[in-house]
């Protein structure tokens, strides 16, 4: 029983972790990626890309980080507990 537990804590710090680098790199691409996308928006549209009172590089950049965090975490929860869920 507390082996069982202990695992189930090592895969909960797991998916943590994971969610978070990617989380990182969400945030770092979206930022170099997304950046120059919304210049290009700037361009076709004519105002300024806004999310969460921050503008261009760093709204996609904001961006990138939830969405690699999302990623991260249910990609690694359904990785590490998928077999589990379909006992």
């Amino acid at each position: 029983m507390t082996m069982l537990m202990i695992n189930i804590a090592l895969r909960i710090l797991a998916i943590l972790l994971i969610g978070f680098v990617s989380a990182v790199i969400g945030l770092i691409l979206g930022a170099i990626i997304g950046g120059n996308l919304a210049a290009i928006y700037e361009i076709l549209f004519g105002h300024e890309f806004v999310f969460n009172g921050r503008v261009e590089y760093e709204a996609t950049g904001q961006i990138g980080f939830i969405l690699g965090a999302f990623r991260g975490l249910v990609g690694s929860g359904y990785w590490l507990f998928g077999s589990q869920i379909k006992q």
